[in-house]
């Protein structure tokens, strides 16, 4: 980066908080993959230590004085991109004490670990005072950082900036009228087409399958690697060149496994892509939430979910598992992973009814956010939303309340933006297509390189240098729009139950 002295010396104080958040990240990593649960309490006090030194550096007068001196540089220079995102950080950091940053880190850290416990139990009670502890802890955090319109707002923010509660609702209500006739349509067909992808699965050979697509997407596994976790992610340790993904098999199913690492796959490719020149800096990875999550859906649905990508690696599929896709057709594959029907868990919904779960928890996260709904009543207020927006009620809490870690981790505001992954994964999809219409003729070869080239080019290099709007509309020539993705969804399943 070509950076003038004062903004330098900002971003070398700034890398030491860069640093202690590599290391709480290598911490959280560990926990969810290998460490015994024995180290739980004294992680929750590392992590704790770590998050309030981090947080420490941030608000310390120390970077307000080196902002001072920053000043404003050139617009559109990394040093302005520098200067605007550390400020915003700081201004955040400010607002925070620091005894809630590092108890909100140690709330976390014990959570996750009775979040397993909880939904292996089916005992969501055990749970309650964790999430009672967390919400509070939430609460809190919105009122010190300030809001306009709802609490909501200042929880969301952290991931998507600029997003705000009422510009959700407008979102989920455009998708929700531009979908119903045909989730009503799906939901009555009741046919057996998911049928292929029951039976007896080697999770070795699931995995080998697995790492040889993510392969050819282009994750580099000299800079990452793949683990097992309760829920799949993915997280990188200060830049491109640690970025790891973790899965979780079922030896009876191919897609939980299968589909999670084409999803995490597409958060890797984004990490490593980031230019390495942003590494310990306030730019380093990426820019939010929501254009994370469109990296993740374009590659598990857009491309991982069509049928110029199965033409290639349906004939590999079946060669690894002949016993269960010897006499299944490519058509009936393609109908099998695409088939759409109301379902209770959201990891494993199709796209078409995939967002009213996302719909579901918003509105849950909300009422909780404000006082309407208390944590204690959580279960039934999950199983009265399924039954409003699927029209199904969850076989137990652990399909139902207890499926995602995201609340345990204090990740309040996080779910909408896999909706928003969703809408900005066909527009950018869109116009690499335009750039490139080659694209599909190659992905029936298995190749994959003008896509992932156009994203590193328009989206993944430049890291946090732009605004999430900013970028998408330098990036597609439009701000954010639902018509592409609901387009895209009104061609494919329309196409495929003769909608």
């Amino acid at each position: 980066m070509n950076l003038d002295k004062h903004t330098r010396a900002l971003v070398d104080h700034l890398s030491a908080a860069a640093d202690l958040d590599s290391a709480a990240a290598v911490l959280h990593w560990d926990q969810q993959t290998y460490m015994p649960p024995g180290g739980v309490p004294a992680r929750a006090e590392a992590l704790a230590t770590l998050s309030g030194l981090s947080h420490g550096i941030t608000a310390s007068d120390e970077t307000a004085r080196l902002l001072d001196a920053a000043g404003d540089p050139e617009a559109g220079s990394d040093a302005e991109a520098v200067v605007r995102v550390a400020r915003r950080n700081h201004e955040r950091a400010t607002k925070l004490p620091s005894g809630l940053v590092a108890e909100t880190s140690r709330a976390t850290a014990l959570a996750e670990p009775a979040w397993r416990r909880a939904r292996a139990d089916r005992d969501f009670g055990s749970l309650v005072p964790h999430l009672q502890k967390i919400l509070g802890l939430q609460r809190e955090a919105a009122q010190h950082l300030g809001y306009e319109a709802h609490p909501y707002d200042a929880l969301l923010d952290r991931y998507e900036p600029g997003a705000t509660k009422a510009r959700l609702e407008s979102m989920f209500a455009d998708l929700k009228r531009g979908t119903a006739d045909m989730v009503r349509a799906v939901s009555a067909a009741r046919d057996e087409r998911t049928a292929p992808l029951r039976g007896a699965f080697d999770e070795a050979r699931q995995e080998t399958f697995g790492k040889a697509i993510a392969s050819a997407f282009g994750y580099d596994w000299g800079r990452g690697r793949q683990d097992r976790a309760p829920h799949p992610f993915c997280i990188n340790f200060g830049g491109p060149g640690d970025v790891r993904m973790t899965t979780r098999f079922d030896p009876d199913r191919l897609s939980p496994a299968l589909f999670a690492t084409l999803h995490e796959a597409g958060h890797a490719l984004y990490e490593q892509g980031v230019d390495p020149a942003y590494n310990r800096t306030p730019l380093a990875g990426g820019v939010s939430l929501g254009i994370h999550e469109s990296q993740s859906r374009l590659w598990e649905n857009v491309v991982g979910r069509s049928r110029s990508f199965w033409s290639h690696f349906y004939p590999r599929l079946q060669d690894a598992f002949p016993e269960a896709f010897g006499g299944t057709s490519a058509g009936d594959f393609y109908r099998a992973i695409n088939a759409a029907a109301p379902s209770e868990i959201r990891v494993e919904a199709d796209e078409l009814t995939y967002n009213l779960h996302v719909v579901l928890r918003f509105e849950l996260e909300v009422a909780l956010v404000e006082g309407s709904l208390d944590v204690p009543d959580l279960p039934d207020a999950w199983n009265a939303k399924m039954e409003e927006h699927l029209g199904i009620s969850p076989t137990d809490d652990a399909r139902g309340v207890l499926q995602d870690d995201h609340w345990a981790i204090g990740f309040f505001g996080y779910f909408p933006t896999y909706t928003l992954g969703n809408v900005l994964s066909v527009q950018l999809f869109e116009a690499a297509l335009e750039a490139h219409p080659e694209i599909p003729a190659e992905m029936q070869r298995g190749e994959f390189g003008a896509l992932l080239a156009w994203l590193r080019e328009n989206v993944h290099r430049h890291g946090k240098k732009h605004d999430p709007e900013a970028l998408i509309e330098q990036a597609t020539g439009r701000p954010p729009d639902t018509a592409p993705y609901l387009r895209y969804l009104r061609e494919k399943f329309g196409e495929l139950y003769d909608l």
